[in-house]
């Protein structure tokens, strides 16, 4: 990995910096395992990084991230299953308290799905399958935005991602179970690169406000 500078000195400033701060605790993660008590589904882009908004520290969190931010619903005959693998694994081995399905604005997965770059063309690819999870979503919003500027279609499609991952999380039995139950629960939110604000859903109007 030398041929990769950038990473090197980062590992290095890590070494010299925040482990020696926090090195009790990496040990004691080491001995007793990890025991996070919230799961957060987020995108992969690196502007997006959960840890970092949360200023989470090491087992604090249990993240799987994906393009868009998406929860797939319950398929049990399907091949292979990243998120959803994820998912059973927070839940029902590590038992995690709340799942929060994180969007962000600027989303590439969501601009590059509404200008049907990755669109069916006699051969499907990975992203275009992935993203045809939103594939009535999209339709809805741009019924909804006809006439509004790209922007707010992007927005509207990056909150509706946000949603539909709520929704298809309840497809899943364990999830299902634990929520009647009161173990789990399930939270929406939404970060600005820009101005470095979140937002949070509201579980009841299922709009978006500011967290504070």
């Amino acid at each position: 990995m030398r041929d990769i500078p950038e990473l090197v000195d980062g590992y290095r400033r890590f070494l010299d910096g925040r482990y020696p701060e926090q090195a009790a605790l990496y040990r004691s993660l080491a001995d007793s395992g990890q025991k996070p008590k919230t799961m957060v589904v987020a995108c992969c882009d690196s502007r997006a990084d959960p840890a970092t908004i949360f200023d989470a520290a090491p087992g604090q969190l249990f993240i799987v991230r994906n393009v868009a931010n998406l929860v797939p619903p319950f398929e049990p005959m399907g091949d292979y299953h990243g998120t959803s693998a994820a998912l059973e694994f927070a839940v029902t081995k590590l038992e995690v308290e709340t799942i929060v399905v994180m969007g962000h604005a600027r989303c590439g997965g969501v601009q590059a799905f509404l200008e049907g770059l990755f669109e069916w063309q006699g051969k499907q690819g990975f992203i275009d399958r992935w993203m045809s999870l939103l594939n009535s979503a999209r339709s809805e919003i741009l019924r909804e935005t006809a006439g509004q500027a790209g922007p707010a279609q992007q927005q509207a499609l990056e909150h509706a991602a946000v949603r539909r991952s709520l929704e298809n999380l309840q497809t899943f039995p364990f999830v299902k179970e634990r929520i009647a139950d009161g173990r789990l629960r399930l939270r929406g939110a939404y970060f600005d690169i820009a101005d470095g604000r979140l937002q949070a859903l509201d579980p009841e109007s299922m709009l978006f406000g500011p967290l504070d």
